[in-house]
């Protein structure tokens, strides 16, 4: 996610989840009416992505337990940040490139688990702000595209989620031999589980305009057609604009998701216009975000986007992050814990909570 004064975090690890106790615990209560399919390895996938979804993001490096969040907060599937390497070279990936959290069972499997079993799942997120200026984003640091996809492949069985969103910014966006080796590795990946009967999808997080996704945005998803990764949705951050406006970031929200419509419609010209309004999401930042007061995203701007976005039948919303949706730091602009607005704990997640239901009226 775009937060240019994030700085590299110790991660807590007391509060990292403990080791599944078996693979069954992974799948339990998934029952035979959400498993999308029985892969090879035995396991029946646990409750796919929704085609309408409500996904905060949790910033796991704050060492909060995501299972608790979840449950405290209702919000049945989260976007969990960030996956990326340890160094600039490596193709190996951690939590927050932190070598003390893996990407096994060991960490966040038990929480993951009881997402799952409570009827929602997580989708984990490579990249974001701080990995895509250091090059450890893994298709930046690692130059071998099966070795990215066979790390993409153990984030899918490792956690039995059913899509991997890759969140692409700052320098990460120019890097363009990362660019075709993620690209490539999301082909390699989507014709595995296409061969194995995994359920997968992809996910892009992109920086965006009040308008739209930048030029540079757009030749990412030029190169993933030409390199033959579908992509189930493309989310645009309307925040951090960071263009001297003053916005109302409701109604930018609207006009940068119509624009990413104009945009996909060149992309995939055969597609009717209900379908791409489904590949497109929508990350707000509750309250005050980086750039400061000039770019607030207030309870209502969050209504209003939720009803419109229902109302066109947009893929998913999101804020960044969960975390943030609470009133301790009235007037602080860009805070990680807090939104710098006055308002309840989880009054954001209450107003787009309902968009995973039955809120799509076009539908």
């Amino acid at each position: 996610m775009r937060r240019p004064n994030r700085t590299a975090r110790t991660l807590m690890t007391g509060l990292v989840a403990t080791a599944v106790a078996s693979a069954g615990l992974l799948t339990a209560g998934a029952g035979a009416a959400n498993a999308a399919s029985a892969p090879a390895d035995g396991h029946a996938w646990a409750n796919p992505i929704p085609a309408h979804v409500y996904t905060p993001y949790f910033e796991s490096y704050n060492g909060d337990d995501p299972a608790t969040l979840a449950a405290e907060s209702g919000a049945k599937y989260l976007t969990m940040a960030f996956i990326q390497t340890a160094a600039t070279g490596s193709c190996t990936a951690y939590w927050n490139g932190a070598t003390t959290t893996p990407l096994t069972s060991a960490t966040y499997g038990s929480s993951i688990a009881a997402i799952q079993q409570a009827g929602g799942n997580v989708i984990p997120s490579f990249g974001g702000y701080s990995a895509d200026t250091t090059s450890t984003d893994i298709a930046d640091s690692c130059t071998s595209v099966s070795a990215i996809a066979k790390v993409y492949e153990n984030v899918f069985t490792t956690y039995h989620a059913s899509r991997i969103d890759l969140d692409v910014e700052a320098n990460a966006l120019t890097d363009t031999a990362g660019i075709a080796r993620r690209n490539q590795a999301i082909a390699e990946v989507e014709a595995w589980g296409a061969h194995t009967g995994h359920n997968v999808s992809f996910s892009y997080t992109l920086p965006s305009t009040e308008n739209g996704l930048g030029a540079t945005g757009v030749a990412l998803l030029q190169n993933a057609v030409a390199e033959h990764a579908e992509i189930a949705v493309v989310n645009a951050m309307t925040f951090d604009y960071y263009d001297g406006i003053v916005h109302e970031m409701g109604t930018n929200a609207e006009t940068a998701a119509t624009g990413l419509h104009a945009q996909l419609a060149t992309l995939y010209p055969y597609k009717s216009s209900g379908d791409l309004w489904a590949k497109i999401g929508l990350t707000l930042m509750p309250g005050i975000d980086d750039y400061g007061a000039p770019e607030t995203t207030t309870l209502a701007d969050a209504t209003n986007v939720e009803a419109w976005a229902a109302s066109h039948g947009l893929g998913s919303l999101s804020i960044w992050a969960l975390q943030r949706d609470n009133g301790g730091c009235p007037g602080t602009s860009g805070a990680g814990t807090c939104s710098g607005i006055a308002q309840s704990t989880w009054a954001f997640d209450k107003i787009l909570e309902p968009f995973t239901t039955n809120r799509h009226r076009n539908s």
